[in-house]
This record gives structure tokens, sequence and C-alpha cells, in this order.
């Protein structure tokens, strides 16, 4: 490396965040920016360690360890340490078709096992790599990269989220002509409805890069869904290659007694109505303008509940989550390099506390039953508190705590429990094999289903997962693809 020493030197900076009292006002991203050489200086505590355990994703105790791109993090970071920018860049451009979103969204699993890690903060690995993509946008480097030669073959892309925009950049590269198939009124699928626009700008960031995609020739179609405005018969016979890649859009449901109520809300619902109304210039259809929210799942989207309630100016927000509360250190059945399992306050948490003085989550807390008004509009959620107790076969259940029954205020109650898989309507439709979990069956690194020539890529294939899972199987499933149409690839 080249500063053999620099973990040694400097400590770990992160870019500040724009004031909770500024930023909950507005739709902005939050975060400011770092001054080069103050990114110059973190690249420099990338340690020479040999082995370095952050650019190769695993999954250890159910957790992502390591970047599961596999970008070339030691490699970038001393490239950003000696100046070399636009090196930077290539480098993280050969992993990474969308660095700009995973700089900005993705967890960072690669810092949970980065090895400097062990003994003092980790580097700021994704800080470093937002700050290398818009580098390279600012400065001009990334421009649309059209295919030289193409080969004649079509391939259809079904959904335009996270895997489905990385399979479709691949595939374009290699010549083949790409058509996105989009069922919302824009592209991006949850990088544009279903992460909050604070977190990931729609019209400077993700639309800058689509209109990239369009310019070198991939083909978006929007506001038609395969299976109802266009067939799945149909998308068979004009392409000569598929790539399913629809998510895994089925919310976990929570069917208690007053469920059916107005104003109980999927989160997805929510957060998707709250990003189209700013797009559109419009009123949200789903509010919490003066209303009391309750928001049922600690996970990322119920973060991000938190933040677009406190934005639309809700009058107070409560968090339910059934787990405990994680501890403030690394449990010893939680050691490097798994990812840390400890209390931390994501943004929309800190900027609830900074408004009402607390974090609003209530831990080891489950939701008894909605409550309504003669109108059917939800007015409370009961809730009792949980403890977790072996079944006796050494599985954790949460068990109720009578006499821990609560009444909390809510006119808006949202649902952020996670979930369950993939819609059936189409994968019915073109007869597709499925695993027991209703995941489409296709092999990882292979994504070839039981249907020649039809592939499948991120949550539809693997589950509830992270972005980074879906842009590398987005990339995979466009390699096996390409595979298939040519006898062989060059694709990574």
């Amino acid at each position: 490396m080249g500063k053999t020493t620099g973990f040694m030197e400097y400590p770990r900076e992160l870019p500040a965040d724009r004031p909770h009292c500024e930023r909950v006002s507005d739709w902005q991203e939050f975060h400011l920016h770092m001054s080069q050489e103050k990114l110059r200086q973190q690249g420099a505590r990338c340690m020479d360690c040999g082995t370095p355990f952050c650019h190769t994703g695993m999954l250890l105790s159910g957790m992502a360890s390591g970047c599961p791109v596999y970008n070339l993090i030691p490699e970038w970071n001393d490239l950003v340490y000696r100046n070399m920018w636009r090196q930077a860049l290539d480098r993280l451009h050969r992993t990474n078709n969308f660095p700009e979103f995973t700089g900005r969204v993705c967890p960072a699993p690669c810092e949970g096992s980065c090895v400097l890690g062990v003994i003092d903060p980790p580097v700021t690995i994704k800080n470093i790599e937002a700050a290398i993509a818009e580098r390279g946008w600012e400065d001009g480097w990334i421009v649309p990269e059209p295919p030289e030669l193409r080969t004649g073959k079509t391939v259809a892309v079904v959904g335009s989220g996270p895997a489905g925009l990385s399979a479709a950049a691949q595939l374009n590269r290699a010549g083949h002509q790409v058509t996105v198939f989009e069922r919302a009124d824009r592209p991006g699928g949850l990088l544009m409805y279903g992460i909050p626009n604070m977190k990931l700008d729609k019209e400077r960031v993700v639309m800058r890069r689509i209109n990239q995609m369009k310019a070198e020739g991939v083909t978006f179609a929007c506001s038609t869904e395969v299976g109802r405005e266009y067939s799945a018969e149909k998308l068979l016979a004009e392409f000569d290659a598929v790539v399913l890649t629809t998510g895994a859009a089925r919310a976990r449901d929570l069917p208690v007694e007053g469920r059916d109520l107005q104003g109980v809300h999927f989160a997805m619902d929510f957060l998707a109505a709250s990003t189209k109304a700013l797009l559109d210039h419009g009123e949200s259809v789903i509010s919490a303008k003066d209303k009391d929210v309750v928001i049922i799942g600690g996970g990322d989207t119920g973060t991000d509940c938190v933040a677009t309630s406190l934005r639309h100016g809700c009058r107070n927000v409560t968090q339910l989550e059934i787990l405990p509360k994680p501890p403030v250190d690394r449990a010893l059945s939680n050691p490097w390099p798994e990812w840390p399992a400890i209390y931390t306050l994501d943004y929309g948490q800190q900027e609830a506390a900074a408004r009402f003085g607390s974090d609003p989550r209530l831990y080891e807390t489950s939701a008894l039953r909605f409550e309504g008004d003669a109108n059917d509009k939800v007015t409370a959620v009961q809730t009792i508190g949980v403890k977790w107790e072996g079944d006796g076969q050494g599985i954790l259940m949460p068990k109720q705590q009578p006499g821990t029954e609560n009444y909390h205020c809510a006119q808006l109650v949202l649902l952020a429990m996670g979930f369950l898989g993939p819609e059936q309507q189409l994968l019915d439709a073109l007869g597709i094999a499925r695993n027991p979990n209703s995941t489409i069956a296709a092999e990882f690194n292979r994504y070839q289903t039981s249907i020649p020539g039809v592939f499948a890529a991120g949550d539809c294939r693997r589950g509830q997962s992270l972005v980074v899972w879906a842009f590398n199987e987005g990339r995979g499933a466009a390699r096996e693809c390409d595979r298939y149409l040519m006898g062989e690839t060059s694709l990574p």
C-alpha cells in the first residue's frame, strides 16, 4: 500500500450530515461531502493486510460478510490515496456497474469484515466508493459506451430494479439488444420507488445512470406489466432469452384484529406513494401529516418509514421491533468477520430522536390488534411485550408476557415486516419451477430456470436480500445468458 502506516496515523472520519432540523424539512440527500485530502487520508487507512476479507462476499451466520460484488477494495483505496482517481474509477467499474448506488444505500458488509476493524474502527469503504463515482460523473469520465458490434440477439429483462439494471447493462455491453420491462411509470424498481429520495436522489442520481444506459442502447418499456399488458407467451416468442428480475414484492402481512381498518398500509406502498408524489409535484395518497404513526418492523424499510413520516410532518412516530435490543459491542457469538449485530442509530432514528428526544424503537414488542373508530379508521395499536425463549429444540421463539399490554395512538400504521417472495402471477403464466418458499428455482451462479433460455436473478431467486446481492446476481445472470446465446462469454 502507498501508506503502510496510514491506519495508525489517521482516525476514521465520515462526512458530516446535514443538521437534523434542516434536513427533515426537505427531501434532499442528507450526507455532505468530504474534501479530497480527507478522502485520501481515509484511503490511506486501508492496511496491507495480506488476506483482505472485505472484497469477497459470503454468508456467515445468515448475514453478508464482505463485498458481494467482489469490489477490488484495497486496490481502489490505494489509488485514491495516490490521487489516481480515474484509475480508481476503472477498478470500481470492473466489478460494479453502479457504484454511486451502492455507495449510498449498501449497508457495507465490507466494512464489517475489514481487517482493521478487529482492533480499530474499519476503513470508510462505502464513503470512498461513493466519492470515486461522483468524481467520475463530475469530471466527465462516465459517459455512454455503446457496444461496437451488435450480435443480433434480443433479450427481455423483466423488472428494472437492482438485478434488472445490472443484467441489462452487462447484456447490452455484450452487444445484445436489451428491452427492460417495468410495470411502474418510471424505471428503477426498488431504487426508484422503494428507497426514499433523501437516501438516493432519483432525478440526479438514479435517472442519470438510466439515461446513460438509454444512450448505450437499452430500451425501457415502463407502465408495462408482463403477464398483463404484455403476455408471457408473447415474451417467450419475441425474445431469444429472458432474464426475470421481478424482486420479492410480496409483503409479509399481520393478520390481527383490525387489519382491514383504513390507515393500515404496507410500508412499501407508503414509500412508493411518497416518492411518486415528490416526482410528480403532488400530494402523497398516503400521508403521515399531523398523524401519530406506528411502524411495525425494525429493519431498513422501517427506518425509511420513520424518516419519511418526519418529512410529511407527523405528530409522533413509534417503531415496534419484536427482536431484543442489540448489544453496544459485538457479542461473543458474533465474532469478526461476521456482520456486527450491534445497536446503532440509523438516520431515521437519529432524526426522530432529535425531534422527540429518544430512539422511536420499542424492542421486544409485538402488535396484538388495531382499534378503530365508528368510520373504520384506525385509532390505536394494542401491543404486548415478548421474551425470546427456547422451544426445547434450541430454537428461540417470542413468548408474550401478560401484564405488559399497552396502547399507542395511531392514525397511520405501516407494516414493514419484510417480504415472503416474488409475486406468483407471472411465474404461474410461464409455468416456471419454484422452490418450496415460492422463489424461482435456479441454481446460484447458473441462474438457469426450468425453461431453457429463461434466467432468474435477485430477490425473485434468492428471496429478500441486500441491493448489493441483487447487483451480483444480475451480473451473473447476464454472464450465463450471454453464454446461452453465444456458446461462450467474456462477461465477468
